[in-house]
């Protein structure tokens, strides 16, 4: 049982890209309002219009997909990419021609 509990395809990352308007203070206040709440959910930042976040399973991926989707600002474009531990292995990271590490999971506690 325990063995497929931490299947590589069980295991979810969430990943949420947008561009929103910063034009305007009201702008500025909705995109950062946006990324407030992203943060206080979990995500973290990968790059300046890219947050993450690891789940431990596609129904716990879904919660966290529907309350972005709860904060949606008015304007701007926004995507949700929900893909599993697998595939976020395979990504190459580069900063400059050097190539990095991908990023450890932070642990989280699983109470059941």
């Amino acid at each position: 049982m325990s063995e497929n509990r931490y299947s590589g395809y069980r295991i979810m990352w969430v990943l949420v890209f947008f561009d929103l308007p910063t034009e305007s203070k009201r702008e500025r206040k909705a995109a950062g309002l946006f990324r407030k709440k992203l943060i206080a959910d979990g995500f973290t930042m990968f790059q300046f219009s890219i947050y993450l976040r690891h789940c431990p399973s596609r129904e716990n991926a879904k919660v966290h997909t529907k309350r972005v989707k709860r904060s949606l600002p008015k304007h701007g474009k926004v995507c949700i990419l929900e893909i599993t531990d697998k595939q976020f292995g395979n990504m190459e990271l580069f900063h400059g021609i050097k190539e990095v590490d991908l990023p450890q999971p932070t642990q989280q506690l699983q109470l059941f």
